[in-house]
């Protein structure tokens, strides 16, 4: 039976593995990458230690097997991951060169760049990254960590949010449209989600 439970530090080392075993758009993208470090340094380690009280974890006997991550205020946690977060890990992994066409120097490449909040996502200040392992997906454990980080962002009294994924993830895209998401902005490779909640 699982539980969906409040992030714990102790977890910070799951959130990397779960993340690598989900990162090849939904699948185990673990022969991908060399270093099995690298994805969780960028989509989901920063979130975890700079807003932990918007970190959720689908645990089977306290073990986490998913979770939801995100940032109330996607330009706040910009400006502090550039602060405290990727100059150290710009030091410790160099810009790949342009040849370059791994999926290791694809990360480096956007921990390099950074964060970025486009132009058609500012009404939506908070986003998010959901990531469940195999054997937890298709119980409805989505949409109840979903509902559990909505009700959250609620509380803190955040009036919207938004996600970007990626075309070839269908079944997310399917996931996304019954949670209510709509459509910001399609771009070549990805699709912008949003929601904004009612008063």
């Amino acid at each position: 039976m699982y539980e969906i439970r409040n992030y714990h530090p102790s977890d910070l080392t799951a959130l990397y593995r779960i993340c690598l075993k989900t990162g090849n758009s939904g699948k185990d993208a673990t022969d991908l990458h060399s270093d099995p470090e690298i994805i969780g340094h960028f989509y989901a380690a920063p979130y975890a230690v700079f807003e932990p009280e918007l970190s959720f974890i689908a645990a089977i006997d306290n073990a986490p097997y998913g979770y939801i991550i995100g940032t109330k205020d996607s330009t706040a946690f910009r400006d502090k991951c550039e602060e405290e977060w990727f100059p150290v890990l710009r030091e410790r992994y160099k810009m790949p060169a342009a040849e370059d066409t791994s999926h290791d120097a694809k990360i480096i490449r956007l921990i390099h760049a950074g964060l970025i909040v486009k132009d058609e996502v500012k009404d939506y200040p908070a986003h998010l990254h959901i990531d469940i392992l195999p054997e937890l997906q298709g119980q409805g454990i989505g949409r109840k960590l979903m509902d559990t980080f909505i009700a959250k962002l609620k509380e803190l009294n955040v009036p919207a949010m938004h996600l970007e994924v990626g075309k070839s993830n269908l079944n997310a895209i399917q996931f996304y449209e019954k949670m209510g998401f709509h459509i910001i902005h399609e771009y070549e490779q990805s699709i912008a989600f949003g929601m904004k909640f009612e008063d």
